[in-house]
C-alpha cells in the first residue's frame, strides 16, 4: 500500500502519530516488570511478568487490535496469544504482533541485548507465522542494490558479492550469526570464506537491526535462521529504518505446513521481502531490559525507574529514542 499525506500533515490511514507514545508505554511497562528478574535465573519468570505487564498496558490503548504474533496459539498460553483481542475495542483495526521477552535467556543472565519489542500495523500488515516456525533470513544495508544478495545463494556467494559491491575484499566482512547448534556448518563456511563472525547468544532482532547499521555497528550483513516472528519484527523495524532483508519459512513438518496454510500461506516456497512481511502504515517500539548496543537497559532507582525505548514509524520515516523517569 502506497501511503500519502494528508492535507493537515498526517497520513490518511488509520494509524495516528499518537499511537506511538502508547506503544512506548506498553514496552516501557513490560521491561520494568521483566527487569524485576534480571540476571536471577529464572527464564519463564521474566517472561510471565513481561507478559502479564504488556497486556495489562495494551487494554488501556484505543485501538481494536488483535494479536497476530504473540506468545502462541490460544491452548498453548493464557495471554497474548494469536487471535486474542488486544486495546479498548474502540479506535482503528490494527494488527499486533508482540515479543514480550526478546532474548528470555539473556535477560535471566543479564547479558546485553535483551530487549522488549512490539509492531502495530493497519490491519493485514504484518504476516501471520506460527510461534513455533523458524525462517532462514539475510539482511543487509539499504545503500546496496536489491540483488547484491540472494538468500538462494550460498553463504560464500552472498559474502562474496557484498565485498565486490562494496568495494572491499571478503576478509573486510563483518557477518553476525545466532550461536546455535544448526549454525555449524555456516560457521564453517564463513570462516573459511575468510569472513569476521559475530556470534549472537540470542536475539536476532536486534542482530538484523545491527546488520542495517554498518556505520554504527561495523556488521554488513545477517545470516542464518531464527524465529519467523522476530523475522516479521525485525522486518517491521526495516520498513522505519531502511535496510533489506529476505525470509523464507521452514515449513518442515505436516503440522506446520498445515498450520501456514490456515494463516493463509499458500507458497511454502516463498521468498520474502521486507515489505511482504510488514506493509502499509508500521509503528514499532522497543524497550531495552538489560544494556546492549541498540539502547540502554532499565535503571532500577531508589526513588524512580529509568527506561530507554526507541520508537519508529515507517509512514514518516521518523525514528525517537525516549528515555523516560518512572516513579516507584
Amino acid at each position: 500500500m502506497k501511503l500519502s499525506k494528508a492535507d493537515d500533515g498526517r497520513s490518511p490511514a488509520h494509524l495516528h502519530r499518537s499511537l506511538t507514545l502508547e506503544m512506548v508505554r506498553v514496552t516501557e511497562r513490560a521491561a520494568i516488570a521483566a527487569a524485576e528478574w534480571r540476571g536471577k535465573g529464572d527464564e519463564k519468570a521474566a517472561d510471565e511478568a513481561s507478559v502479564k505487564a504488556m497486556r495489562a498496558e495494551l487494554d488501556r490503548v484505543s485501538i481494536a487490535g488483535r494479536i497476530v504474533i504473540g506468545e502462541g496459539e490460544e491452548f498453548e498460553c493464557d495471554d497474548l496469544y494469536v487471535g486474542q483481542p488486544a486495546g479498548t475495542g474502540e479506535g482503528p483495526e490494527v494488527d499486533i504482533a508482540v515479543d514480550p521477552l526478546e532474548g528470555v535467556t539473556l535477560c535471566a543472565k543479564n547479558q546485553p541485548d535483551s530487549l522488549v519489542v512490539l509492531a502495530m500495523a493497519e490491519r493485514g500488515g504484518l504476516l501471520n507465522v506460527a510461534r513455533n516456525v523458524y525462517m532462514h533470513k539475510i539482511a543487509i544495508g539499504a545503500e546496496y542494490p536489491a540483488d547484491t544478495v540472494s538468500i538462494e545463494w550460498s553463504a560464500t556467494e552472498n559474502v562474496k558479492a557484498l565485498a565486490k559491491t562494496k568495494g572491499v575484499p571478503v576478509s573486510e566482512i563483518t557477518a553476525i550469526v545466532l550461536d546455535r547448534p544448526r549454525h555449524a556448518g555456516l560457521l564453517e563456511e564463513l570462516r573459511m570464506a575468510g569472513v569476521s563472525v559475530k556470534l549472537l547468544s540470542d536475539g536476532d532482532i536486534a542482530g538484523v537491526i545491527h546488520a542495517v547499521n554498518t556505520e554504527d555497528t561495523g556488521v554488513d550483513i545477517y545470516l542464518g535462521s531464527g524465529g519467523a516472528p522476530e523475522g516479521v519484527l525485525a522486518a517491521a523495524a526495516l520498513r522505519c529504518i531502511g535496510g533489506q532483508m529476505q525470509g523464507k519459512l521452514i515449513l518442515d513438518t505436516p503440522d506446520k505446513r498445515s498450520r501456514a496454510r490456515e494463516m493463509g500461506i499458500t507458497d511454502a516456497n516463498r521468498v520474502y521481502n521486507v515489505g511482504d512481511l510488514a506493509s502499509g502504515d508500521v509503528l514499532f517500539s522497543a524497550t531495552g531490559i538489560t544494556d546492549g548496543s541498540l539502547i540502554e537497559g532499565v535503571k532500577l532507582r531508589r526513588q524512580w525507574v529509568e527506561t530507554s525505548t526507541v520508537v519508529m514509524r515507517s509512514w514518516s520515516q521518523t525514528t525517537r529514542w525516549i528515555k523516560a523517569r518512572h516513579a516507584r
